[in-house]
């Protein structure tokens, strides 16, 4: 088997922060610097935040590991600079298909409708975009990441969190008005608050493979239940870029992990399934997953986001996308809070926020298991007679899982006004707002998700004057700064004249009118940023 030499590797320099006697304060410590960690840096730094990024590998992981990035991640990434290099680097896929032995049973679009920037998903190895990341990170002055700094102990404080940081010159400590836990599964923060997660550790197991070859299957996601190069098992298909390819493979309960790991177990079974093609192992791994969460992501000023706050299985590509969201959601409630704009309760928004979306991926995640691995004989039955029926009905159609594939949350929370008015079109309060193509004064083609701001925003349709907004809120109006030449907008917001529609920074929906009303956009403002009356 071949191994992938590491893209990037980087070396330990000595922080000044090693030569103080007494610990240095910073507004931001995060610790862990993958696809969670790093969105947040970078996020914090637009805004204005300065952040210390504490990792303790020198280098970038090898495997693929994460592949899948959704259209909301990569809407995201834009918004940070990264989206067009993604998706240019990525390998862009929206069709799914799924077989029962060699026949097809059900094949789904996930993005069937024009008019988007970003595509509905992206395969690229998660080492790909951690180096991005890094390399975005580098740009940014407001960073400070620092390579081969173990944290090793957390304390909560009164207003702060204490961090001894073990580094290859020793120990230091460093005190963080917020510290952002974005360290993966092994969570060492979340073990030195002796936090525990809640939930299911499944016990199938599965193989990972990645596999170097020249191939001409379509761009597509390929899922089977028991095909015939795996008998009694399922399987799963993805194309990465320079010619990878993801192989899944389910093993059983029983399977031994550093057994199948072996190439003289891992060949056979991909043999089997491509066939006489000359093929390349460029990594495998085994694993088990869990269906878990942390009962609370907020601890004083230590917060939880990605992996170390909750965990789901692999089918859906719900857990970096989930992170990189949580990072968003975090990221502008803390500066506003940083920057005195609202009250440290804003935080306890982000628990709730996230905790419903890691309810719901967890949900998602332990069904498409379910049937992906049915734990009787009965629920296997029900399965393959769903499976049978779904070529030919469209309830069995539904309720074939073999994956629900992540999509934006959608928040039900304080946040938010609810509708005064009726409306319709694909837009939703607690979603983030869908894109659409629109022209510039110029006649410029672009997208309406590039133009947003990073603050709160109002989109008001025109008719008539520009209203007079809140100060400090952004203003922009559809039929005068932009143009809505296709009426695509009218028709995913059901705009018209007059129609006013306020975003969070985050581009989520929070209040929307039919005519604009001053009072009630100074209202949502405060509820968004959670200020009471």
């Amino acid at each position: 088997m071949a191994e992938r030499k590491s893209v990037y590797q980087f070396g330990y320099r000595r922080s000044a922060d090693q030569d103080s006697k007494s610990p240095v304060r910073r507004p931001v410590v995060i610790v862990g610097a993958g696809p969670v960690g790093l969105t947040a840096a970078i996020d914090l730094a637009q805004r204005g935040i300065a952040s210390v990024v504490l990792d303790d590998a020198d280098r970038i992981g090898e495997g693929s590991r994460a592949i899948c990035f959704s259209k909301r991640s990569l809407e995201i990434m834009d918004r940070l600079g990264l989206g067009e290099r993604l998706v240019e680097k990525g390998v862009t896929w929206k069709v799914g298909k799924v077989f029962l032995g060699e026949h097809q049973v059900y094949a789904f679009d996930l993005l069937p409708e024009a008019g988007h920037k970003m595509p509905a998903f992206i395969n690229l190895q998660q080492y790909y975009l951690e180096g991005y990341l890094v390399e975005r990170a580098a740009e940014l002055p407001l960073i400070d990441l620092r390579w081969r700094n173990r944290v090793t102990a957390v304390e909560r404080h009164n207003g702060f969190a204490r961090l001894t940081v073990e580094t290859p010159e020793g120990e230091y400590r460093l005190d963080a008005d917020w510290c952002l836990a974005c360290d993966g599964a092994r969570s060492k923060v979340r073990d030195c608050l002796g936090l525990k997660f809640e939930g299911h550790t499944f016990e199938e197991r599965f193989l990972i493979a990645d596999v170097k070859m020249s191939a001409e299957y379509p761009t597509e996601r390929w899922f089977w239940f028991d095909p015939p190069f795996h008998s009694g098992q399922s399987a799963l298909l993805h194309r990465q870029p320079d010619n990878v390819w993801r192989i899944d493979l389910q093993l059983g309960p029983d399977a031994d992990p550093e057994e199948e790991k072996q190439p003289s177990r891992v060949l056979p079974r991909l043999k089997r399934m491509l066939g006489d093609r000359k093929f390349e192992l460029e990594w495998v791994s085994v694993y088990r997953f869990n269906c878990a969460r942390l009962k609370k992501f907020v601890h004083g000023r230590v917060v939880f986001a990605g992996d170390s706050a909750h965990q789901v299985s692999p089918f859906g590509a719900r857990g970096a996308n989930s992170g990189i969201q949580d990072a968003e959601n975090l990221v502008w409630k803390l500066a506003l809070v940083l920057k005195g704009e609202a009250q440290e309760c804003l935080i306890e928004s982000y628990e709730l926020e996230r905790g419903q979306a890691a309810d719901e991926n967890i949900g998602h995640s332990t069904r498409s298991t379910d049937f992906i691995a049915p734990r009787t004989k009965h629920e296997r039955v029900l399965r393959n007679a769903v499976l049978q029926l779904a070529p030919h009905t469209p309830f069995a159609r539904r309720m074939v899982n073999s994956g629900r594939l992540s999509v934006a949350s959608e928040y039900d929370t304080p946040l938010s006004t609810k509708d005064l008015e009726a409306f319709g079109g694909s837009a939703k309060l607690g979603l983030p707002i869908p894109d659409a193509p629109i022209e510039d004064r110029d006649g410029k083609q672009c997208f309406l998700l590039q133009t947003l701001s990073d603050d709160f925003e109002l989109l008001y349709v025109k008719d008539g004057a520009r209203p007079n907004v809140p100060e400090g809120l952004r203003l922009t109006v559809i039929g005068e700064d932009f143009i809505d030449r296709d009426g695509v907008f009218a028709s995913r917001f059901d705009a018209t004249p007059g129609s006013a529609f306020l975003l969070r920074p985050d581009h989520h929906l929070c209040a929307r009118m039919r005519r604009y009303d001053g009072n009630r956009v100074r209202e949502a403002l405060a509820r968004a940023k959670g200020i009471s009356k």
